[in-house]
């Protein structure tokens, strides 16, 4: 099931997101999220009317997509940019295509006009994934990451909605 993140989700959400800043090159930041982060990322954007959802599956938090605008300021407030990920070892069963399509449901219902992924140079499964979702690849920025004692490109790969 998908549906909105909610507060009791956040001990949830910060382990599933944790897993993927601590030990993986999938998001540059090195820094643990808390409870507490996750609470303030599930008001903002409510505030701001993006999407904020999660899957579950047997009472189990499985997934997690959002989506806010790309850059701050009135000129890009029809260019977003997303965040999705799934709890490691979730057989996938479109789980990734589910959420994907929902948060960019919820942006073009918004007047989202394009959405852009963010990608590690070294997520080929990523970059793969978006690919078959539709999502062009649009430039490389190279080495803009630093973790675990190296550079790392960013990939980025843009979806007109």
């Amino acid at each position: 099931m998908i549906r909105p993140a909610r507060a009791a989700d956040a001990p949830a959400l910060a382990a599933l997101l944790n897993h993927w800043i601590l030990h993986t090159a999938v998001t540059f930041n090195p820094v643990p999220k808390t409870d507490g982060d996750i609470l303030d990322m599930i008001a903002a954007k409510a505030a701001a009317g993006h999407a904020f959802l999660v899957a579950e599956e047997a009472d189990v938090l499985i997934g997690q997509a959002s989506y806010g605008q790309f850059r701050g300021g009135e000129g890009y407030r029809s260019c977003m940019e997303h965040s999705i990920s799934l709890l490691p070892g979730t057989p996938r069963k479109g789980l990734g295509r589910s959420l994907l399509t929902a948060i960019e449901d919820h942006a073009r219902a918004g007047g989202a006009h394009q959405m852009i992924a963010g990608i590690s140079g070294e997520n080929a499964d990523g970059q793969a994934f978006h690919a078959r979702m539709g999502y062009r690849p649009l430039a490389i920025i190279p080495e803009a990451g630093h973790k675990f004692g190296r550079y790392m490109d960013l990939v980025l790969m843009q979806k007109f909605l």
